[in-house]
């Protein structure tokens, strides 16, 4: 029996937030996706997730459902602000927060505020650029590549173009579905916040218990970047999915779903 309940929409921090809620029960989990990654391409990972918690999974503004727009800004400490009062309009404690690539990056810089009602951040293969660090390996030509395709209505073609990774044929069709919702100014806006702000001073005043999955073949989180993360928090729980690919939720499901499910403490098949 699906775990999913319903997909509604409510006015936080004076925009329109979307959320599809599963489960119902038990302690609140919020997934929170990446750069061009609307909601519902993360429903099968929901979906797990809603037999053991009060599971939501948010458009991050500029992406699906959420409200978009040129009066939006769209850095990290407004999509922070979202979070935070998506949590207090739902009113909701004890929060845990899984969050991909960009989501983890939100998600990190609202830990270090007071009051912010998280208890539980896992990171799931953060860009570790920043302040005189790497570049962020995965170039934003490449994303904003994908969104004009589907944009134009191309998308499955271009997700089954030679060179493109190949998601399972459920999830590419939603993917070419979906992807035409993200705001082509929210990517360029992520990447700049990726190399201007600094990761690990968000994790350096955090005040949530944080673990790390690492996509191992993705080359966004180095070994160097695990040192330099456990340098600032030494107790951070990090697991390496060896082969893993960035988009591993889609591309490496199964070996994802046991890692995530060992960092909640829970087994997710």
């Amino acid at each position: 029996m699906s775990s999913f309940l319903y997909g509604a929409h409510v006015r936080a921090n004076g925009i329109r937030q979307h959320y599809l809620r599963f489960g119902g029960r038990g302690e609140p989990l919020i997934v929170v996706p990446g750069v061009v990654t609307p909601a519902i391409l993360w429903s099968h990972v929901a979906e797990r997730l809603g037999d053991f918690f009060d599971t939501y999974l948010l458009d991050v503004r500029g992406r699906g459902l959420s409200e978009s727009g040129d009066h939006l800004d769209y850095g990290f400490d407004s999509c922070a602000d979202d979070l935070a009062a998506f949590i207090d309009d739902m009113k909701l404690a004890g929060v845990t927060i899984v969050g991909h690539s960009m989501g983890a990056r939100i998600a990190l810089r609202l830990t270090r505020r007071s009051g912010a009602k998280v208890q539980r951040l896992v990171m799931l293969d953060p860009p570790t650029s920043g302040p005189g660090r790497r570049p962020y390996p995965i170039a934003m030509e490449r994303s904003r590549q994908l969104v004009e395709a589907c944009k134009r209505g191309e998308g499955e073609a271009y997700l089954r173009s030679p060179g493109v990774a190949r998601w399972p044929e459920p999830l590419l069709r939603q993917r070419a579905e979906w992807g035409g919702t993200c705001d082509l100014r929210a990517l360029e806006v992520a990447y700049r916040d990726f190399h201007e702000q600094d990761p690990f001073e968000d994790l350096k005043l955090t005040r949530a218990d944080v673990s790390l999955i690492v996509a191992g073949a993705s080359g966004v989180v180095s070994e160097e970047d695990i040192e330099a993360f456990r340098s600032v928090c030494p107790q951070l729980s990090v697991c390496v999915i060896p082969g893993a690919a960035h988009q591993f939720q889609a591309e490496n499901c199964d070996e994802f779903m046991e890692a995530l499910g060992a960092m909640l403490r829970i087994a997710l098949r």
